[in-house]
């Protein structure tokens, strides 16, 4: 999982106070996945500039501040810490100490019902995220059909779906990508009904 973590890296998207100080930030509960086989810890960062970090059993309030663009500073026992914060998406923050190869990564567990205490569960978690992403572009995605020799769209999978519903459509017509020219690969309505 290491490598993974580390791959993502060069693909962040720096953090922006005016979108995502308030949705995907703040009150959100962090679970440090570094070494969470070891010790699970969960940082709360407050409005109040408050900086909850449970681990464990032990619970810790020390104090953080937006300095400027995507850097915070972090105030621990070795004093304040100049941080750079990055997001993969809005489930995955990735904190650098500033001039420092070290990154730590988190999880966003604020709205997930099971808990993330070691490696497995976190697999499970980005596993379940990532399905998740991947319908839901999916359902947005578009394309042709055909029904009754004569191509029709493009349609997203939604409206492919709500016309295979209403039997204005047979969930076995062809459809091809937006992207795609042909038909060669013979994917249908019913395929696309199965992945998501």
């Amino acid at each position: 999982m290491r490598n993974y973590l580390y791959n993502i890296v060069p693909n962040l998207e720096p953090f922006d106070y005016t979108l995502h100080h308030d949705n995907q930030f703040i009150n959100q509960e962090w679970v440090l996945i570094n070494g969470i086989e070891d010790a699970k810890a969960m940082y709360v960062f407050k409005p109040n500039n408050e900086l909850v970090i449970s681990e464990n059993d032990k619970v810790t309030k020390t104090r953080w501040s937006f300095i400027n663009s995507n850097f915070l500073s972090i105030t621990t026992e070795d004093g304040i810490v100049l941080i750079k914060a990055f997001y993969k998406d809005k489930d995955v923050l990735v904190l650098n100490q500033k001039a420092s190869e070290d990154y730590s990564f988190f999880i966003n567990a604020t709205n997930y019902k099971a808990s993330i205490n070691n490696k497995d569960d976190v697999q499970k978690y980005l596993k379940e995220k990532y399905l998740k992403k991947a319908s839901e572009l999916i359902a947005e995605h578009e394309f042709y059909y055909i029904q009754h020799s004569k191509e029709y769209g493009p349609c997203t999978t939604k409206e492919l779906f709500k016309k295979v519903k209403e039997r204005a459509v047979n969930a076995y017509c062809l459809i091809r990508d937006v992207n795609e020219t042909d038909y060669t690969k013979k994917l249908r309505i019913i395929d696309l009904l199965q992945e998501v």
